[in-house]
């Protein structure tokens, strides 16, 4: 069994974040859902980034490790949505204990003295998507290899950016349910045997 910190997307703690966490919690999994927007939410990406840029990078990472910061002792699994890809990826290069890196639609800038030992990661991303352009995650790939991080990537041709989430015109039903049979598997192969 992990212990799951699963971070928002732009658009807020949505119904399609529980239901996601609930996915987990069935397979055995604990996961906590941090609401980083403090109870706030967007109905567009636009409204969600202008809560973002209203809130501001910085408060939303203290937001984001204050609520991490309890359940970090024995090592968490960071998994977030598109704009919490980025912060779960941002936590998980930043704490030694990390178990591994689940990131669903997103992912984030890498320092160039990033260092992680054999970092579990996997990433679900829509192929094409315009927030994830081809050029970004190649890039992308090649800094977090050389961080030390163990990467796969998972592209779904045809979905929308956001396809996991059947709220949005971007759901993808075949799309998301591979996803989820592919990220539980990851979680089962990052929980210690006899767990």
């Amino acid at each position: 069994m992990a212990t799951v910190v699963l971070f928002h997307s732009a658009y807020g703690l949505r119904p399609a974040v529980q239901q996601a966490a609930d996915r987990m919690r069935e397979a055995g999994h604990t996961v906590h859902v941090p609401d980083l927007y403090e109870g706030r939410s967007a109905g567009t990406v636009e409204e969600g980034m202008a809560l973002h840029d209203e809130i501001g990078r910085d408060e939303l990472l203290m937001r984001a490790i204050t609520a991490t910061a309890p359940h970090s002792e024995h090592g968490l699994v960071y998994a977030g949505l598109s704009l919490g890809g980025a912060v779960a990826q941002t936590l998980a290069l930043g704490d030694t204990r990390a178990r591994g890196l689940l990131l669903f639609h997103g992912t984030s800038d890498i320092a160039e003295d990033a260092s992680v030992d054999e970092l579990p990661v996997q990433l679900h991303v829509a192929d094409p998507d315009p927030f994830e352009p081809h050029d970004w995650l190649n890039a992308w790939y090649l800094r977090m290899q050389r961080a030390g991080a163990e990467v796969e990537v998972h592209r779904y041709p045809g979905a929308g950016h956001l396809y996991t989430d059947p709220g949005l015109d971007d759901h993808d039903a075949e799309a998301a349910e591979l996803t989820w049979r592919t990220a539980l598997g990851f979680l089962d192969e990052l929980t210690p045997r006899g767990a």
